[in-house]
């Protein structure tokens, strides 16, 4: 009897699961479809910084595709990118909503906060990324143009469609992942795996990791790998902070 209830309670959180998954993806797609009866404007939003940065060098810029199918494919992705981004909140809602019931309230009140706090942490590193790393790598990898007095020929970039818009989605994925640093770390504290002195004391070793992550995520550019990396070790010592609150709230719990 109680293992027909307990093959019973798993198939009701199966459905429910399933039911959250089918909701989020048809939401997701229901923005798809939007975004893509705008992806021109979209993807105008997101050359943006690659146009300012060039607007008054005298030179005639362009963006090409070489292939027939490159902007049709372009904006299909566009359109993906910017329907994930603005479903992203809906598909943790439903997850919250899931996990909720079986959660007890204190355990609801730790959890909440670190729900609302990811979208917005990957917003901030897609800003980030938008605002400042953006112009400052496109100007950098513009001063390797040369006119041609010193090399015969002039060397002149015309980016290709597929290729910048692909750049410009791997930057923002990889800061807006690394800005979760953290909400991982305080996680990882509030079940016990690391404490403040565990990552003061693994300091030196982090750098280093972020340094090495930094060069992994992003183009061979010094621009954008310090641009990752330094916001990496703020957060991390802003992390530390976050730890040491909780465990000081913790200990007061334990006293009280």
């Amino acid at each position: 009897m109680l293992k027909r209830d307990h093959e019973s309670g798993f198939i009701s959180h199966l459905a429910e699961l399933r039911k959250r998954l089918i909701h989020s993806f048809i939401f997701l797609i229901f923005f798809f479809i939007g975004c893509y009866f705008f992806a021109e404007h979209l993807y105008a939003f997101l050359v943006e910084p690659y146009a300012q940065a060039v607007r008054n060098d005298g030179t005639d810029r362009r963006l090409i595709f070489t292939a027939l199918q490159e902007t049709f494919l372009t904006y299909l992705k566009v359109s993906f990118f910017a329907a994930f981004f603005v479903t992203c909140p809906f598909i943790l809602m439903q997850i919250w909503k899931f996990i909720a019931p079986g959660l007890y309230k204190h355990e609801k009140v730790a959890i909440l906060p670190y729900l609302i706090l990811t979208p917005i942490l990957f917003f901030l590193g897609g800003m980030l990324v938008y605002y400042l790393i953006m112009p400052l790598a496109i100007k950098f990898f513009l001063s390797f143009e040369s006119s041609g007095l010193s090399t015969n020929l002039p060397i002149q970039l015309e980016a290709k469609v597929n290729e910048y818009l692909s750049l410009v989605m791997k930057l923002i994925f990889a800061f807006g992942i690394s800005f979760q640093l953290p909400v991982v770390l305080s996680l990882l504290a509030r079940v016990g795996i690391v404490d403040s002195n565990f990552l003061k004391t693994r300091r030196k070793y982090v750098v280093v990791i972020i340094f090495a992550a930094a060069a992994l995520l992003t183009p061979p550019d010094p621009i954008t790998q310090i641009g990752l990396a330094v916001p990496l070790l703020i957060l991390y010592e802003l992390s530390i902070f976050s730890v040491k609150f909780i465990e000081n709230k913790e200990l007061k719990k334990d006293n009280a």
